[in-house]
């Protein structure tokens, strides 16, 4: 149980917050690479930050605060130039830095006048890597932005899911290190809502550990044993902000106190007969919430997981749970998290900043050879089946609404070759 004051110290992210100053130091995800391409300016929020990101005809790409310092107008509607971004309403330009670099009537009337010089729009840098792109809000130096190893596994085929999830984003972060809800929502719960008598195995045994890039939890459930990967590696709590699965990252950027934005990368392997296989895009889709009548989506693992995050209320009021044995994972990303606002106060970095070369990191894996050597089809099939007895889509387990498109390119990257005995079955899969 936190007190009321530690509970609003954690979960208040605008600037000038010390949960807001702490986060402020880490590169966050804000939107897929590619719909930059599909829209060449996008509004976000960030932090509690009302911002534009761009891409310029030069390719660069920049972010900005959304409206202009001149009157207010909104820079999500500018005009892209060579170099930055112009104001639709007046014609103020801006570079990446937030340099004013044009003042059409003021040069005109005055071509003296350095009161451009004056004149500075909030900027922040805005880097891609792994097809997203990545923001830092924070004092230089910037960090190292994270180059993870499983970003240059080969043979992989990847897509990036977003969400907007109204609630705080520290309700999701704690889920990463929660074990037991597996078990309980998406095991037990999906098989009752799917009308079927079997339940789960049990947790017996759980492990809670930290390392140099977050927090790791272990489990033993019934018909498993300690040498098990899932108790001798165990799953990743990525510092600050990310559960990792070997499959898929799952990022929580907080848009404001209220909401947050889930971003996934979700990777596979394509089978053997589909190598070698490249990606020169890794397409974005956007997936919702609630359907049509505004009901939860309740299909997939991540809408189910939105679900528990939401019921805890916009902000979770901590000082009413109580806190028991499987929540030892959750106790310590709270004290490190509380033990960082102070380091950062101190002037010092907090957990999990890399300074120096971007090289490839390695992370804790659970069946790494299922990405790192060669799959063959037959695996495919049995990863694919095991997905539906458990009561989930095959095609993408994770989030609803997968559009047509994206689920064509997934088929096409793996689809039996045409003519083997599997393709003139009709076995796509």
């Amino acid at each position: 149980m936190l007190t009321a004051e530690e509970n609003e110290l954690l979960t208040r992210v605008g600037p000038g917050t010390p949960m807001g100053n702490l986060l402020r130091r880490y590169w966050w995800p804000v939107l897929a690479a590619d719909e930059l391409g599909r829209t060449p300016t996008k509004a976000i929020r960030v932090l509690g930050e009302d911002l534009v990101a761009y891409r310029d005809l030069s390719g660069n790409l920049g972010l900005i605060e959304r409206h202009c310092p001149h009157r207010r107008a909104d820079l999500s509607l500018g005009i892209l130039e060579p170099d930055g971004i112009r104001c639709s309403y007046h014609g103020w330009c801006f570079d990446a830095s937030g340099r004013c670099t044009d003042q059409p009537y003021e040069q005109t009337a005055n071509p003296n006048s350095r009161f451009r010089d004056n004149v500075r729009a909030t900027a922040y840098q805005l880097r891609e890597r792994a097809g997203i792109l990545w923001a830092y809000m924070g004092p230089d130096p910037a960090p190292a932005l994270w180059n993870w190893e499983p970003y240059g596994w080969e043979n992989c085929f990847r897509q990036i899911v977003t969400a907007e999830v109204p609630c705080n984003w520290l309700q999701a972060q704690e889920n990463s290190i929660d074990p037991v809800h597996f078990e309980w929502l998406h095991d037990n719960w999906t098989a009752v809502r799917s009308g079927r008598p079997e339940r789960a195995a049990k947790h017996l045994k759980l492990g809670f550990d930290e390392f140099e890039f977050g927090f790791t939890y272990r489990r033993i459930r019934e018909g498993g044993t300690e040498d098990d990967e899932l108790w001798t590696v165990g799953r990743v709590c990525l510092w600050p902000n990310c559960l990792f699965t070997t499959d898929h990252f799952e990022w929580r950027t907080p848009i404001d106190d209220e909401n947050m934005l889930s971003i996934t990368l979700a990777t596979e392997r394509v089978p053997v007969d589909r190598e070698p296989f490249t990606q020169e895009t890794i397409p974005s889709w956007r997936g919702p919430i609630f359907d049509d009548d505004g009901q939860w989506i309740l299909t997939h693992v991540m809408n189910q997981d939105f679900a528990a995050w939401v019921g805890q209320g916009r902000i979770a009021d901590r000082t009413r749970e109580n806190i028991g044995p499987s929540d030892r994972g959750i106790v310590m990303i709270r004290r490190q998290l509380l033990a960082d606002v102070e380091r950062v106060a101190r002037g010092e970095d907090p957990k999990g900043i890399v300074r120096g070369e971007e090289t490839p990191i390695p992370l804790p894996l659970v069946n790494a050879a299922t990405f790192t050597r060669p799959r063959s089809r037959s695996e495919y099939e049995e990863w694919h089946a095991l997905l539906e007895r458990m009561g989930f889509p095959s095609d993408y387990p994770f989030q609803a609404g997968q559009p047509a498109w994206v689920r064509s390119l997934y088929q096409e990257a793996m689809a039996a070759p045409a003519g083997s005995p599997r393709a003139e079955a009709g076995v796509l899969a």
